[in-house]
């Protein structure tokens, strides 16, 4: 009831789109202004023929990999839709909202170059990727790594044994160093997964639990992308410290 509320008196309700929020979609058409705005950030970022399906994200289930902001080219998209948007709503302060995009695209600039500059120090035949929850897939695209297994089921459940004993095969076979599990879906059969394999287990890549307490300067997106990559960097056998430069704190003109 009370996330109907809050619905019911937005003017701008924003979504990822490509189905990733179904019952609040649902629930936002059911309750809302007939003049307010739903904004889906995906749906217009990337064309069906660049959606990706996958592991978790069969494509005879219909629904494509929704995880686009894993790639910061779509983050920056998201940034600038979110502010034509705003603008549109509140042309009166039209201004401030370009200015502080400027700003927050020139970081998200900054941290994609500093991101494929970490990955390129990966031995190229280690630049592959075991993930528990497959949000990875938009990000291996855009930085040249391999996202060769995600672990959990598209139903979301556990894997069987079977689907274990495979993956545990296959990281022998293509010789991965490290898997790595997710804050968001923790899951005790990627350790046993790592352990059977003989490959280093990494518990702590996030797509959407953003880093450290919530006034804390790393407790951004850019802070959370910037965790992850050095995380998979070091793990993998590369050299993260292009990462050093990246300040995650958010960026913006005071209102």
């Amino acid at each position: 009831p009370q996330d109907a509320q809050v619905l019911a008196e937005a003017d701008l309700i924003v979504l990822n789109g490509l189905n990733l929020e179904v019952g609040i979609e649902k629930l936002a058409e059911a309750t809302k202004k007939p003049e307010a705005v739903v904004l889906k950030l995906g749906d217009n970022t990337v064309t069906r023929s660049e959606w990706v399906f996958d592991f978790s994200f069969p494509e005879e289930q219909g629904n494509p990999n929704p995880h686009l902001w894993m790639s910061v080219p779509y983050a920056r998209r998201y940034a600038e839709l979110v502010r034509d948007a705003l603008v549109r709503l509140d042309a009166a302060n039209a201004e401030y909202y370009r200015q502080n995009t400027e700003r927050y695209v020139a970081l998200l600039d900054r941290l994609d170059a500093a991101i494929e500059a970490a990955v390129k120090t990966i031995p190229e035949e280690q630049r592959k990727l075991v993930t528990y929850h497959d949000s990875f897939a938009y990000f291996a695209r855009r930085y040249g790594m391999t996202v060769i297994a995600a672990i959990q089921p598209s139903d979301f459940s556990e894997p069987s044994a079977k689907d274990m004993a495979d993956i545990v095969n296959q990281l022998r076979q293509e010789r991965v160093p490290a898997i790595f599990a997710s804050e968001v879906f923790p899951s005790k059969v990627v350790d046993q997964i790592g352990r059977e394999a003989g490959v280093r287990f990494v518990e702590t890549l996030r797509d959407d639990d953003l880093p450290g307490e919530e006034n804390a300067p790393e407790h951004t997106y850019v802070g959370m992308m910037v965790e992850n990559v050095r995380t998979m960097v070091e793990a993998l056998g590369g050299n993260p410290s292009a990462l050093d430069a990246i300040d995650p704190r958010n960026t913006y003109v005071e209102g």
